[in-house]
């Protein structure tokens, strides 16, 4: 109300400082007051009082942090005023050579220049240029739509060629903001999208990815002059900007790499850098080096790498810590481990004794700061790894100072990290002078509470016996053996994994170590694989482990000694009442392990077959045994072919009518599991069976589903019209689980082939029943994966017409629509994405209570 007045214009100013105070204390209540403050705030912008200026832009900042869904209707209005008084400098005239940075006044003579013509007491302009850019910057932190609206990257690169040191700062940070809001929202999109049509991701980030790649060379233009300037406040803003540039386009300075490097090497030699300037230009460097590839650098190395090692010898921990990362990558780009033939074509000798004699000055040193003994152990073992073979002489003493810092508590798990790094080293460095103590010092450290050490350990003698076994006598890996039956244990499956996959590289590369295994940790590895929790990464390396141990030939490690082994605790755990104590999932990890050793032991398979034929045809044979024994030949068959059998096939349809529902699906995944690798013999068997047993129908098409997940397309495309078309005779069946399953087939075939079945799927949609209705659309759901398939692009352009059925008269279709609306939702966005605008009115409508719909019981 006193604003609308036009009180003095120092009141004004009073009252516009208020409206920012109170709106960053309390936002949300004045937000409902946006509507009258913000023409009246705009119009005061046009006032010619500086300092009233800034507070304006003050007021609109506090606004639109604090208030950013009431000013939405704003928003153009107030970024065009920023864009308008950012440039606001009545006092100075900016040739239009500094548009492109090059003619701009040189630093500390320009702002002398400056001074002497015009009073910077005077001028205020430049708080009304700092202003606005905050206010550009709070618009571009909450608005993040803006980035392709009013021109606002070229608009800010503009200003770059700012005057006053301070504004040009608050430049360099609003454009870094931009370049972070770009970045953000590119992982924000990728992480709501894990899996979702690549090309998809790339039409929504595209344009503002290729604004600014389109930019960059107008931004190094300026910037590269910049970087040599004597102001650190300017060379700070440059580089946190160009670190932002290259997390957010990496690569996208591999062409202007010359013309930064004078102004990195400026900011680590000049002596009158501060700590922060080194460190910051060390970081941005460190950087770069990651993301550009090492060609761009190797020309250059004789510039580059005396600056950096004299940081490494600086006396201040966190430049030398800094500078040491700097190294490291240095290192591995002086001979990268998968090389190009550019990459290729350079010589590290020149370097590699400067690198070497820097970096164990710091690695011998004791009385220093922890993250630099971590990262001088880590730089020499890059060292080591990449360029070992030109240290030949020095390499037996870094082996012992390794060796040293394997014994210390403080730096054991880095050490140990470097040495599995040098262990598997393509150079195959000589470890043998340490690998005795150092064996039984890892070996203990498998008996310490600390879970990263344990995996540390693991990894590293896991590189050691895989590419040093040669080297390592039978006694040594005792101590290590030792430990890690502990180890094998359910309660830490990832420590589990770890240690069996140590196992097997043991078993393959040290068969001496096989007795030993055999006495204390097979039986740990056995209970595992009885244990429920088992799957996924743990199961793979068991199965990889039991393979190993098979193809070893070992006396006490035949095949039929570990299939008693797997077998046992079934055949005696049925309980007084009939009810078997081991978990279900058990039952799937076993078959999958027997399957596993029959691969690895072909001539034994047919006799297992046979053995567990007569298992399941036992009518005295315990339901546990019986259904272990039907999983076991599904996976089995699944891994290798077991031919046509009329035996087999009466065996698993008599399993169908079985009185125990556990025993019928456990043939209904077998039967699937073994049309897997024999598709000829036995698809045709089950679609012919799925028309001629109606009362077996649902187990058949579970089997058929187990075929059509775990067949490629290719194997699938001879047989795909027959199943689609007995898919479709089944696809108005009342029994609603049956619907299900039809549809879950539908949807994965339709994965198979997507060009040619998903066109189908829709027309489906026209000519059938209510019931066809909801299996066609339930089969959409299941085409929904949470990955990248090629059906997406395809589904993109017609998922809205499966969409219509949320209109659809049948409840029932409007349901199942639903469901595949929310899966789309959860697993694929992009495909709805440009739908919700129609969509959501349709979903809302569904909320609505229909008393037609309430069925009330008295």
């Amino acid at each position: 109300t006193e604003l609308a007045k036009n009180p003095p214009t120092s009141v004004t100013r009073t009252y516009i400082q208020c409206l920012a105070t109170v709106s960053w204390q309390g936002g949300h209540r004045v937000g409902e007051h946006l509507e009258k403050l913000i023409p009246l705030v705009v119009k005061f912008t046009s006032t010619e009082d500086d300092e009233l200026r800034e507070f304006c832009f003050q007021a609109f900042e506090a606004f639109i942090r604090r208030c950013p869904k009431e000013m939405a209707p704003h928003v153009a209005t107030v970024t065009q005023l920023c864009l308008k008084f950012m440039t606001f400098d009545p006092n100075y005239n900016y040739d239009d050579g500094e548009e492109d940075g090059d003619d701009r006044m040189d630093v500390e003579e320009g702002f002398e220049e400056s001074d002497d013509e015009y009073s910077d007491d005077d001028d205020m302009s430049w708080k009304v240029r700092r202003s606005a850019v905050k206010c550009l910057e709070a618009l571009i932190s909450t608005r993040r739509d803006l980035l392709l609206s009013y021109s606002i990257c070229p608009a800010l690169l503009a200003r770059f060629k700012e005057r006053e040191e301070n504004v040009r700062a608050d430049v360099f940070a609003a454009f870094s903001t931009l370049l972070r809001q770009t970045r953000v929202g590119s992982s924000h999109h990728s992480i709501i999208h894990a899996g979702s049509d690549s090309g998809a991701k790339q039409q929504e980030e595209e344009p503002v990815v290729a604004l600014l790649k389109n930019q960059v060379p107008v931004i190094v233009k300026v910037l590269h002059r910049q970087l040599k300037e004597r102001s650190f406040k300017s060379r700070q803003g440059c580089f946190c900007l160009l670190t932002e540039l290259v997390h957010t386009a990496p690569g996208a300075l591999e062409q202007h790499i010359p013309a930064l490097i004078p102004g990195i090497i400026f900011s680590l030699t000049d002596k009158s850098t501060s700590s922060t300037m080194r460190i910051d230009a060390l970081s941005f460097f460190n950087v770069l080096l990651l993301s550009h590839p090492p060609q761009t650098f190797q020309p250059h190395m004789q510039v580059l790498l005396p600056a950096v090692l004299a940081c490494v010898e600086d006396s201040f921990y966190k430049i030398t810590s800094e500078a040491l990362l700097v190294t490291q990558q240095l290192i591995k780009l002086m001979r990268p481990q998968e090389p190009t033939a550019v990459s290729a074509a350079f010589d590290p000798k020149p370097y590699v004794k400067e690198v070497f004699s820097v970096t164990l000055k710091r690695l011998k040193a004791a009385d220093i700061d922890q993250e630099v003994k971590e990262r001088a152990i880590s730089c020499m073992g890059h060292l080591v790894c990449h360029l070992g073979d030109h240290l030949e002489s020095e390499l037996q003493g870094v082996l012992a100072i390794f060796l040293e810092r394997l014994k210390n508590e403080i730096t054991r798990l880095t050490a140990v990290r470097t040495i599995t790094l040098i262990s598997a080293s393509p150079l195959k460095v000589d470890l043998s002078p340490i690998l005795p103590e150092a064996l039984s010092l890892l070996g203990s450290f498998l008996r310490k509470n600390q879970r990263a050490l344990k995996l540390a350990t693991l990894a590293c003698l896991t590189a050691i016996v895989t590419h040093h076994s040669a080297s390592i006598k039978p006694a040594a890996l005792e101590p290590v053996l030792n430990e890690i039956s502990p180890l094998v244990d359910e309660s830490d499956m990832h420590v589990s994994q770890v240690s069996i996959t140590l196992l097997t590289c043991m078993a393959k590369a040290c068969p001496s170590s096989l007795a030993k295994i055999c006495s204390s940790v097979l039986p740990g590895v056995f209970r595992l694989i009885h244990s429920p929790l088992l799957q996924g990464g743990a199961l793979a390396a068991i199965l990889d482990f039991l393979q190993a141990l098979v193809l070893s030939k070992a006396t006490n490690l035949s095949f039929s000694q570990l299939l008693k082994s797997l077998v046992e605790p079934f055949q005696s755990s049925e309980s007084p009442a009939g009810s078997s104590v081991l978990h279900r999932q058990s039952y799937h990890s076993v078959a999958r392990c027997v399957a596993a050793l029959s691969s690895a032991s072909p001539e034994d398979a047919p006799g297992t077959v046979s053995g567990l034929i007569q298992q399941v045809k036992g009518s005295g044979s315990p339901e546990s045994d019986r259904v272990l024994a039907l999983l076991c030949l599904g996976e089995v068959g699944r891994s290798s072919s077991l031919g046509r059998s009329k035996e087999l096939q009466g065996v698993i349809l008599e399993a169908f009518s079985s009185t125990s529902e556990e025993i019928k699906t456990a043939a209904s995944c077998a039967l699937g599991g073994m049309a897997v690798s024999s598709l000829n013999e036995y698809l045709p068997f089950i679609l012919k069976e799925v028309s001629a047993q109606p009362r077996k129908q649902y187990l058949l098409l579970h089997s058929l589903k187990e075929v059509i997940s775990a067949c490629s397309a290719s194997s699938l495309s001879p047989h795909l019209e027959s199943i689609w078309t007995l898919l479709f005779q089944h696809c108005e069946c009342q029994e609603e689980g049956t619907r299900n399953l039809v549809a879950e087939c539908l949807g994965k075939l339709t994965l198979a082939n997507p060009a040619q079945l998903l066109p189908r799927l829709r027309q489906q949609l026209k000519t059938g029943s209510p019931l066809a209705r909801s299996t066609v659309v339930t089969a959409v759901k299941f085409t929904i994966v949470d990955h990248p398939a090629p059906i997406d692009s395809l589904l993109k352009d017609c998922i809205g017409d499966f969409l219509k059925t949320l209109q659809d008269d049948d409840i029932d279709v409007r349901r199942v629509a639903l469901v595949m609306f929310n899966s789309a939702a959860h697993n694929k966005p992009a495909l709805i994405r440009g739908l919700l605008g129609t969509v959501l009115p349709q979903l809302y409508k569904e909320t609505r209570i229909r008393k037609d719909l309430i069925r009330e019981v008295v």
